[in-house]
């Protein structure tokens, strides 16, 4: 069980997980980019763009991550530490034999070409290798989406195969590019 909640910085961005104060600016960031981030979401969960929504989300997405779950990150510039422009969602966490987790990310429409992802799932993989001690961690894309390829190409992520009808991507199977990156420190848990 972890004792204190990742703060992870980068040169111009700061990773955290979202509190309840965050919910107006989490339902902006959604809200604001909501045509934008379509073509690569699931469906929309019911009530997704609603503060009711966000307060057991938040709530859930702590809990998860105490009990070693999953890591869902709100990525804030440090010039306006109020303003949502991304999330990073490592998710899906399988320890014993395997020690690797799934991540999936978005970045605001108006924030796209000025290497924010690059520079934020960096600090972020670095946090759940050196902090969480995870192996490996997958990242899949579809084909169409060379930029999310592009991101995950220049941190080293290496593909690894191709899956046919992978995902329900807004209401569609979708194929996607299956990539992972692996920790080269990765160290036996001492349990």
């Amino acid at each position: 069980m972890k004792s204190e909640l990742p703060l992870i910085t980068s040169d111009r961005l700061l990773l955290r997980i979202g509190i309840q104060e965050d919910i107006p600016q989490i339902l902006k960031f959604f809200t604001e980019n909501k045509d934008y981030l379509t073509p690569f979401y699931p469906l929309w969960a019911e009530g997704f763009f609603t503060a009711k929504y966000w307060q057991y989300q938040v709530e859930g997405n702590l809990l998860e991550f105490i009990n070693d779950n999953s890591l869902k990150l709100f990525i804030y510039p440090k010039k306006s530490l109020t303003e949502i422009i991304g999330t990073i969602n490592f998710s899906n966490f399988v320890r014993g034999a395997a020690h690797f987790c799934y991540v999936g990310y978005s970045l605001a429409e108006t924030e796209q070409g000025k290497g924010y992802m690059t520079e934020a799932l960096k600090a972020a993989t670095d946090y759940v290798f050196t902090e969480l001690n995870m192996h490996r961690i997958m990242a899949n894309y579809m084909p169409h989406n060379q930029r999310s390829g592009n991101v995950l190409k220049r941190l080293g992520f290496v593909v690894e195969g191709y899956a046919r009808d992978y995902l329900l991507i807004n209401g569609e199977w979708q194929d996607h590019i299956l990539t992972s990156l692996t920790n080269p420190q990765w160290t036996k848990p001492n349990s």
